[in-house]
């Protein structure tokens, strides 16, 4: 494979996480958002979710805290 096509198939990549770590940042604040108004049972799914969805992102672990924190 020449450099060209691993320049794109990186940069490719590089944007994948951006995504997925714009879309994980997003489920949680759409998340903390039901817990403030309330709805713990809706903000439980969108945690559980985003850990489903992105295990690798900075956010499933704070998710997993809100989540414990939410079953006390």
């Amino acid at each position: 494979m020449g450099l060209g096509r691993q320049l794109v198939g990186l940069g490719l990549m590089v944007t994948l996480v951006a995504c997925a770590a714009d879309q994980a940042s997003e489920l949680f604040a759409t998340a903390q958002f039901e817990e403030r108004q309330h709805n713990e049972d809706h903000a439980k799914e969108l945690y559980q979710e985003l850990i489903h969805k992105y295990p690798a992102s900075d956010f499933a672990a704070k998710a997993q805290a809100r989540l414990n924190d939410l079953k006390k």
